[in-house]
């Protein structure tokens, strides 16, 4: 029954989206527990060239809810949709003849080195895509040799994921809560667990309309990161009712003072994400941030706010070289990365395309959407003339905006 059930996996692939309601479920998951998450590859990720080639395909298959939950944005999607558009306004302005046969596409965050310039921000609920979910993620990363944050709504324990990649560089995602032992439930099983920094989400005061209707529809919501925590502090209505759980969990007082009480009550790094302008960047210094992810939540939170790529600058700008600086929102290409760090990223992060990658062949999937990223930024680095990150940074106005070439018309 076992080997049946394992071999309709690439039926899952092309055909019946009804085969997506039992894949997904806890039974499922239960049954292919023991199983080599490689065996859940798709054969044809091997003619997968670009992140776009994974989305396509993983779209076409997950199941509509599923589908509407990883992809849809806030409100009308504007700012989903500008997010990826903000990088195509920006024009690479390459400098040649100038030896790239050594490059080192390899950088530092935290005073941690990384094998390049790319991690992993923060996706819940990653068994959705695939039961290896945030295992395989971690262990992807763990073989690129960069960073993966492993979200609070993750559908994995905080210890099975580091179990799972022992050497993995992760960093752990928290939300202050109106029961401060909510958070500290999470930052203390990131500290046991070995993670080496706290990414604290703070753009999350309300759940979006759009999104709570979605999350309707979704099989199996609860989070194995508060397992525990919920355990004792909520009723059983709460536990089966993913709305209840958030509306409990999240303080609508929170000011900055907020973060100050993090930063008092952990030793590792806090990192803060959700910044879009130059005045929430110095109060996050003020505060204690030890970096700051510009990010506006994938575009899934307000609809209207700026790409991330298009808030950097002012936030650069504002806080100087006193914090590290990292962006996230609309990545798809290694060039996208490039124009982020010649902006003054010292770091950039993706989401949904690791979701592509797993749903199409799990661990395998992952690990190939970071090594196609790996390859582009390499070879944009030469094609611009950069042969390491610091190079880029040196260059002045290496990436503009396309208005800069209006004054030649």
């Amino acid at each position: 029954m076992t080997t049946s059930i394992l071999n309709t996996w690439a039926l899952r692939m092309h055909f019946s989206p009804l085969l997506n309601v039992y894949f997904c479920s806890k039974q499922f998951h239960t049954l292919v527990k023991i199983r080599r998450p490689e065996i859940f590859c798709t054969p044809m990720m091997d003619s997968f060239r670009r992140l776009d080639d994974f989305e396509n395909h993983a779209v076409s298959v997950l199941p509509p809810s599923i589908r509407d939950y990883y992809v849809n944005g806030a409100g009308e999607g504007h700012t989903l949709k500008i997010n990826r558009e903000a990088f195509r306004r920006l024009r690479i302005r390459p400098r040649l003849l100038r030896n790239v046969a050594n490059r080192d596409i390899s950088t530092t965050v935290l005073g941690q080195k990384v094998s390049m310039p790319l991690g992993v921000s923060p996706t819940g609920k990653q068994r959705l895509a695939h039961p290896s979910a945030e295992c395989a993620t971690a262990k992807a990363t763990e073989s690129a040799e960069t960073v993966f944050i492993l979200s609070a709504f993750s559908s994995t324990r905080i210890q099975e994921v580091a179990k799972a990649a022992p050497k993995g560089i992760m960093w752990m995602q928290t939300m202050l809560h109106s029961d401060r032992d909510c958070t500290l439930h999470c930052v203390r099983r990131a500290e046991e667990a070995g993670f080496k920094a706290i990414v604290l989400t703070i753009d999350n005061a309300v759940l979006p309309k759009n999104k709570a209707h979605i999350l309707d529809d979704i099989p199996d919501l609860s989070t194995a990161v508060y397992e525990d925590y919920f355990l004792t502090k909520m009723t059983a209505e709460e536990m089966g009712n993913v709305h209840l759980q958030i509306r409990k969990i999240i303080d609508q007082s929170l000011t900055w003072e907020a973060v100050e009480w993090m930063t008092s009550v952990t030793k590792l790094p806090i990192v803060v994400k959700g910044v879009l302008t130059a005045e929430d960047a110095l109060l996050a210094v003020k505060h204690g941030a030890s970096a700051i992810l510009v990010s506006n939540h994938g575009a899934r939170q307000l609809d209207g706010t700026p790409a991330p790529i298009e808030a950097l600058p002012e936030v650069v700008k504002a806080v100087g070289d006193k914090v590290e600086v990292y962006v996230d929102g609309g990545v798809r290409q290694g060039i996208d990365v490039f124009k982020a760090l010649a902006i003054g990223a010292r770091m950039v992060f993706i989401g949904r395309p690791m979701l592509w990658g797993l749903a199409c062949g799990g661990e395998e999937g992952a690990r190939a959407v970071l090594e196609i990223m790996r390859r582009e930024i390499d070879e944009t680095f030469a094609l611009a003339g950069c042969s390491n990150v610091e190079q880029i940074s040196r260059d002045k106005d290496l990436v503009v905006h396309k208005s800069y070439y209006n004054r030649l018309l």
